[in-house]
């Protein structure tokens, strides 16, 4: 195979994100007695988007980021709400989304042995941790790199140090990183020297900032990039 080694990004690649974000906002809006409407979603995502560019650039920590975002919301809605007391409500929600983008489970069950596999993500360990041991991959990666974990988040180089250390040093062209965020994902692996697989499953334009080696719409195109039929399973 041209590679061996996948650095999978989670959220929104293999992970159905956008769901269990929506679920686990509601469920903690009805949980803290809030009035739920769909401006409440729109709001916090958009909230939620420019924290974590700050946690990724390293302006924002963890602990600030879990509470900052409802802060926000809450003010933006207009409602008398305790956003320390919300945070920990909305994180056990979500951390029970365990839903997977279509292919994902076919994705990793194939290539599982024939390449190795470490699945890198920027969410929260009491998050991320959870809702990997719930779902249908929980024990097909070699390793689980999470940014809370570790105290540095993609794109950074010290992430990739650690998930390259943990794959015992790979050479950087046996290395694909594939994950949806151009900022984190892309950013990264084009910072650190190694190819990429941009995951654009909605069609967004490409940002000349961010070239990724790859470009694919669904997760089955992955299969031909490693050395393996269309889909060999089927």
């Amino acid at each position: 195979m041209r590679y061996e080694w996948l650095f999978l990004d989670a959220d929104g690649t293999l992970f159905d994100y956008d769901s269990a974000e929506s679920n686990a906002l509601r469920a903690a809006f009805l949980e803290s007695g809030l009035a739920y409407g769909d401006e409440a979603l729109a709001t916090y995502r958009a909230f939620n988007r420019a924290v974590w560019v700050e946690f990724e650039n390293g302006t924002m920590s963890a602990a600030t980021l879990r509470v900052r975002r409802f802060e926000q919301l809450f003010a933006a809605l207009g409602l008398e709400a305790d956003a320390a007391a919300f945070s920990p409500r909305y994180l056990e929600h979500l951390s029970r989304g365990t839903e997977l983008l279509e292919g994902a489970e076919r994705l990793v069950r194939t290539l599982r042995g024939r390449v190795g596999m470490a699945l890198i993500t920027n969410g929260l360990k009491d998050v991320q941790r959870p809702r990997l041991r719930g779902s249908a991959l929980h024990g097909l990666f070699d390793h689980v790199i999470v940014s809370d974990e570790i105290g540095v988040a993609k794109p950074s180089a010290g992430f990739f140090d650690i998930a390259f250390d943990a794959a015992g040093a790979p050479a950087k062209e046996k290395v694909l990183v594939i994950g949806d965020s151009l900022t984190s994902d892309i950013q990264g692996g084009i910072d650190y020297g190694v190819d990429t697989c941009w995951f654009n499953p909605r069609g967004a334009s490409a940002d000349p900032r961010y070239p990724a080696t790859y470009e694919i719409r669904s997760l089955p195109e992955l299969y031909p990039l490693v050395g393996l039929a269309p889909d060999p399973a089927g």
